[in-house]
């Protein structure tokens, strides 16, 4: 690859990853692009991404081989390796030469070796205090990644978390919109039934709501659905 075209499928990659911020997105296959360009623009043999559930435990979303992604759910199953420390710290954690990872990372430095793979780069997916995940960069050969790659590779996974967390504040208000209006229209519903009690016992306002209110809580039903049942008129107080 020149590196005019590699300067080009750089930028491309990071078109890409910007339009998450403006546009509708598959996040997996947003992740699965990035990978396989670091793999292919940065010469990687091989790269995965993890990503952590609502219980922060880490899960395999994009990889580019199935030899990486039995490496990493190695290393998770173990609960050592690069990719978890990576997650766990926030920073970058290299191991040039996998032969010499640490006595605790048996179980992963077994399964990479065994995968062919001699060196590997795990860089957070972090925004501020944010760590989401890890971006995971394997290599066939021993020695320390190119300084502008592992440059390269960060700020792929920059961009993608602040996509990722872009994408679960719109979720996240959208659902809190909808319960806002969900909250507004059972009010409408309790006011109307608050007014049908109030005619039908000859009570004030105030007190046809005490009686819709007494009743929910002695039969343990949300007042909301008290008030529904009182304006379609299946239920009668």
């Amino acid at each position: 690859m020149t590196n005019q075209t590699r300067e080009r499928a750089l930028l491309e990659t990071f078109a890409r990853l910007a339009d998450t911020l403006v546009d509708d997105y598959d996040v997996v296959e947003l992740l699965q692009m990035l990978v396989e360009t670091c793999r292919d623009t940065l010469d990687m043999t091989a790269a995965g991404i993890l990503l952590a559930d609502g219980r922060g435990e880490l899960e395999v979303v994009a990889s580019t081989s199935e030899s990486s992604r039995l490496v990493e759910v190695m290393q998770l199953s173990a609960e050592a390796g690069p990719c978890v420390e990576s997650y766990r710290s926030g920073r970058r954690v290299s191991v040039p030469d996998i032969e010499s990872s640490p006595p605790e990372w048996a179980q992963f430095r077994a399964s990479a070796l065994t995968q062919g793979f001699r060196a590997v780069d795990a860089l957070p997916l972090r925004l501020r205090e944010s760590t989401i995940g890890t971006l995971n960069l394997l290599r066939s050969e021993p020695g320390p990644a190119p300084e502008e790659d592992v440059t390269a590779a960060q700020a792929f996974a920059d961009v993608a978390t602040i996509g990722i967390l872009h994408e679960r504040s719109i979720r996240e208000s959208v659902i809190l919109s909808e319960q806002l209006q969900a909250a507004l229209s059972s009010r409408i519903v309790i006011e109307q039934a608050k007014g049908v009690v109030a005619h039908t016992r000859g009570v004030s306002i105030d007190e046809a709501f005490t009686v819709i209110r007494d009743y929910a809580r002695s039969h343990r039903l949300g007042l909301s659905l008290v008030a529904a049942q009182l304006v379609d008129r299946t239920l009668t107080l």
